[in-house]
């Protein structure tokens, strides 16, 4: 998601070489349910049984923007939650929620306006995992040119 045409390989590896971690590197490899997903099967805990049904083997990662959605998502089995745009508290709320479920309960991912001025506050909720979309669509270009230089 988020990488350049054509540099999506060249981009993946070079967020794991900075020491970050790719959990997904394309379409195929686990099922992504978006928002507009949800809305069209008819809710979250929908869009994960069908989900489920048509792809048994592959993970199963539900975006969620509330607390509604967590506890749906988590009914219904989900392996992974994007905890998408919430804030300190509510993140706390929902791995809070998560954690009391018990064993078996999906791994949590805070994504959505995170930066360098808010990154530890977001890590200390107790999430799982953080994802940054900036390391791959708002990177840098680097300028560089190459001089032959006869003799």
């Amino acid at each position: 998601r988020k990488t350049t045409p054509g540099l999506r390989a060249l981009e993946k590896a070079a967020v794991a070489a900075g020491g970050g971690t790719n959990h997904r590197m394309g379409l195929d490899d686990a099922i992504l349910i978006k928002d507009n997903h949800a809305v069209l099967a008819g809710g979250v805990g929908e869009a994960v049984r069908r989900a489920r049904d048509a792809q048994p083997h592959l993970e199963i990662e539900v975006e969620c923007g509330t607390l509604e959605d967590v506890r749906e998502a988590v009914a219904a089995g989900a392996d992974r939650l994007l905890l998408d745009n919430m804030d300190p508290e509510g993140l706390g709320q929902a791995v809070a929620e998560v954690r009391a479920a018990g064993q078996g309960s999906p791994k949590l991912e805070a994504s959505g306006g995170v930066g360098l001025e808010n990154v530890a506050e977001i890590v200390a909720t107790g999430v799982d995992f953080v994802s940054v979309g900036a390391l791959t669509h708002s990177a840098p270009a680097l300028d560089l040119s190459m001089r032959v230089i006869g003799r």
